[in-house]
């Protein structure tokens, strides 16, 4: 089913905000970002978790064609229109599971929780944060080839050709690029005061870490940990940028033991 935002409650600072959302399952509330690849690199996670759970998973706005409104420019907006969502829906006990552009979303959702309706957070080779020794690539600067180079594990599996997509699909693709830019793109792919902040997060967390990222190392990835509170970090042998796609079996293991580890009963 998809839903409008706005028919969840008034507020004028959201009328022209139109969210296009997933739902699938009962049970305790999961809400799945996805990259900037789009809602398909992460609908194995919520069809997976739907059997158990009640899995809410939206389209960023400007992502696939939906309409992005103008005010909205940075991931902190929607980190903020998602925590809105949660609230007005009145859910409790939330799973956030984030994957890279995702996980960043989710981590600025979890430092402005001060309702703590979120109970558990899962990133996934998330971007965000500034590590000085660790840079985020470039993403922008690559080429087709060099995406696959750095996402995948097997980048010959995943590489796609460019002059073999459709027009249309290629003209979506660029305008989800487009979009990422906006939101994303000054400073690149991370917010300068978020890794002081994610000290404040006192849920449990968990990251997940495809050992053959090139976009955001493994070692990125434990700076990352070690700045929250209480932080796990998992690198999965054999996967990338998005290791629930080369690995599933694995990560969506240690997805389902870390939703165990962290339901909070009282609230459901």
């Amino acid at each position: 089913m998809t839903t409008d935002i706005n028919s969840l409650a008034p507020d004028a600072s959201y009328d022209d905000l139109d969210l296009a959302l997933s739902e699938a399952g009962t049970g305790r509330p999961v809400l799945v970002l996805h990259g900037g690849g789009g809602p398909a690199t992460v609908a194995g996670i919520a069809a997976h978790l739907s059997s158990t759970a009640h899995t809410l998973t939206p389209v960023h706005p400007g992502w696939e064609g939906t309409p992005r409104p103008g005010w909205l420019t940075g991931v902190d907006d929607l980190a903020m229109a998602y925590l809105r969502l949660l609230h007005d829906r009145g859910l409790r006990d939330v799973l956030v599971i984030g994957s890279s552009l995702g996980g960043w979303i989710a981590a600025e959702m979890a430092v402005r929780d001060t309702a703590g309706v979120i109970s558990g957070l899962v990133l996934i080779d998330a971007v965000g944060v500034r590590i000085a020794d660790e840079p985020i690539t470039n993403f922008f600067a690559l080429d087709a080839r060099g995406v696959a180079e750095h996402s995948w594990y097997d980048p010959d599996r995943y590489y796609v050709d460019p002059a073999a997509i459709p027009a249309g699909q290629r003209a979506t693709r660029q305008a989800n690029m487009a979009t990422m830019r906006v939101l994303a793109g000054e400073p690149y792919m991370h917010d300068a005061k978020l890794l002081r902040r994610l000290g404040r997060v006192d849920i449990p967390v968990l990251l997940l870490w495809g050992e053959s990222d090139r976009v955001v190392t493994p070692a990125y990835g434990a700076a990352y940990a070690a700045a929250f509170a209480d932080a796990h970090l998992e690198v999965i042998p054999k996967a990338g940028h998005l290791p629930h796609i080369e690995q599933p079996d694995v990560t969506l293991a240690l997805i389902e033991a870390h939703a165990r580890r962290t339901t909070n009963l009282s609230a459901t």
